[in-house]
C-alpha cells in the first residue's frame, strides 16, 4: 500500500480520499476549510498545513480544486506542490481546460515533476461510489504507475501523453451535460405550459429518441420534486462550459449551441448565485414561461 498526498478534500476530494483510505492506503492531506480535513482526520490520514507540505511527504500528490487559478497556484506558487522535496507526480482531478494543464505540466516538468491531467465526471455521487469516469493524460510510464490508484475511483480511460487531452475530454462532456438541461427545461415548460403532466412527458422522452442525462436523471430527482439539490454548482458548470466555448473558439471550431448554453448558465448565476444547483436552469424557465415543471 501507498503514501498518497491529497490537496482539496471538500465535496469531492474528500471522497475520492476516503476511498484511497478504505483501499488501504494512507494519506496525508491538506484543505482550507478545516470541516474537510477534519472528516480525514477521523479515518486516519495525516492533515498538514501546506500544499507544500504534502508534497514534502508523498511522491504522489492528488489535487481536487475549484478553479483553474487555484490549480495554477497550489501547483505552481509559492508553498505550492512544486515547491516539495518529496513529490514526483501531481495528478489534479480538477476541471481547468487545457491551457491551464499544459502551463501546470510545463512548469512543473522545470522542477523535474510529472504533472498528470486528470479530470473526473459523475459528481459527488459517483465520488462516493467509486463509479466517476476517469479521464486521463500523461506519459506512458507514468499512466501504468498510477492506474491502480485511479482505479478507485472509477472507470479509466487514457486519452493520449499531450497535456490537456483529458481536459479537452472533459470539457466536451460537462458542454453537453449542459445543453442537455437547457434544452431539456425548454421543451419540458412547453410541453406543461400546454397541458401535459410534467412526469408523463419525462417517462415518453425516457423510452423515446429524446431522452438524455436530464431527462434520465436531472429532472426526476432534482427539477420534478422541486429540490433543485442534483450537487453540482451553477457557477461551476458556468466555468466549464466558458471554458470550452473559449477553447472550441480558440482553435477555429465555431459554437454557436455552446455560446447560447453559456449564455443560459449566466443567466442562472445570474439570478440564483454561484452556488446555486445547476439544474435551477429550469427555474428560469419557469419564471420566463410562467408554469412550474413538477411531477
Amino acid at each position: 500500500m501507498a503514501l498518497l498526498g491529497f490537496v482539496g478534500v471538500g465535496r469531492m476530494g474528500g471522497p475520492m480520499a476516503s476511498r484511497l483510505i478504505d483501499a488501504g492506503h494512507k494519506i496525508v492531506a491538506f484543505d482550507t476549510q478545516k470541516a474537510a480535513t477534519d472528516a480525514l482526520a477521523a479515518k486516519g490520514a495525516q492533515i498538514v498545513d501546506s500544499p507544500k507540505a504534502v508534497a514534502d511527504i508523498a511522491e504522489i500528490v492528488f489535487a481536487s480544486l475549484p478553479t483553474p487559478d487555484v490549480v495554477r497556484t497550489v501547483a505552481l506558487g509559492a508553498n505550492g506542490i512544486g515547491e516539495g522535496s518529496k513529490c514526483r507526480v501531481m495528478i489534479d482531478l480538477s476541471t481547468t481546460g487545457p491551457g491551464v494543464a499544459v502551463a501546470v505540466a510545463n512548469g512543473l516538468a522545470e522542477r523535474g515533476k510529472i504533472a498528470v491531467d486528470c479530470p473526473v465526471s459523475g459528481g459527488i455521487k459517483g465520488a462516493v461510489g467509486g463509479t466517476l469516469a476517469v479521464m486521463v493524460s500523461c506519459p506512458k510510464p507514468t499512466f501504468a504507475e498510477i492506474e491502480p490508484f485511479l482505479k478507485v475511483f472509477g472507470k479509466v480511460f487514457f486519452t493520449g501523453e499531450k497535456p490537456g487531452l483529458a481536459q479537452t475530454a472533459k470539457l466536451a462532456n460537462n458542454l453537453m451535460a449542459a445543453c442537455s438541461l437547457v434544452i431539456t427545461s425548454e421543451a419540458m415548460a412547453m410541453g406543461v405550459k400546454a397541458g401535459l403532466d410534467a412526469k408523463v412527458l419525462i417517462d415518453i422522452v425516457n423510452v423515446s429518441s429524446g431522452r438524455s442525462s436530464a431527462t434520465e436523471d436531472k429532472f426526476p430527482r432534482a427539477v420534478l420534486p422541486g429540490t433543485f439539490d442534483f450537487g453540482f454548482a451553477t457557477g461551476l458548470s458556468y466555468k466549464d462550459v466558458r471554458l470550452c466555448v473559449d477553447e472550441a473558439e480558440a482553435m477555429g471550431v465555431p459554437m454557436v449551441v455552446g455560446a447560447a448554453v453559456r449564455q443560459m448558465l449566466a443567466v442562472t448565476q445570474a439570478k440564483f448565485g454561484p452556488q446555486s444547483d445547476f439544474t435551477s436552469i429550469a427555474k428560469v424557465l419557469e419564471e420566463w414561461a410562467g408554469v412550474e415543471i413538477r411531477g
